[in-house]
């Protein structure tokens, strides 16, 4: 018999899973398939296999807005809420930073909190970045 319990520690129980969480658990905000694919550097069938198990385990929940979707931490439940605490402490070195780094720079380019770039190569995300960063300073 599977139990909510052992449903919610198999899902977690893969380190690109762990590091798709700390993207959530770190950031706190909504992201969208191509943002994680870009934080975390991986295929976008890897990466949506990977949020389908934590959807399927009841970690995170999907909302559609238009033909995006924004995934986020399902904090309806104790057991959840306690082991996304636990994570934001336990997640810590080199791989999760350098996931939360690109993450934030990912972010940069959103538009009034929403993904607006989609799916792009690194060289032109890369371009976009320092284009985007370019434009803050010069608002400043």
């Amino acid at each position: 018999m599977k139990t909510l319990q052992s449903t919610t520690f198999k899902a977690i129980a893969d380190d690109t899973r762990l590091r798709v969480v700390n993207l959530f658990v770190t950031s706190r905000e909504p992201l969208c398939v191509c943002e994680i694919v870009d934080a975390l550097r991986l295929p976008q069938y890897q990466v949506s296999k990977h949020l389908t198990i934590l959807k399927n385990a009841g970690l995170i929940i999907v909302e559609k807005d238009g033909t995006w979707g924004y995934h986020y931490l399902n904090e309806n439940n104790p057991l959840n809420k306690m082991l996304f605490t636990f994570l934001k402490k336990y997640l810590v070195g080199e791989v999760f930073d350098d996931d939360i780094k690109r993450l934030e720079m990912r972010l940069l380019l959103r538009e009034e909190g929403r993904c607006v770039v989609g799916f792009v190569d690194e060289k032109d995300l890369l371009i976009k970045i320092k284009e985007k960063k370019q434009e803050l300073l010069v608002k400043e």
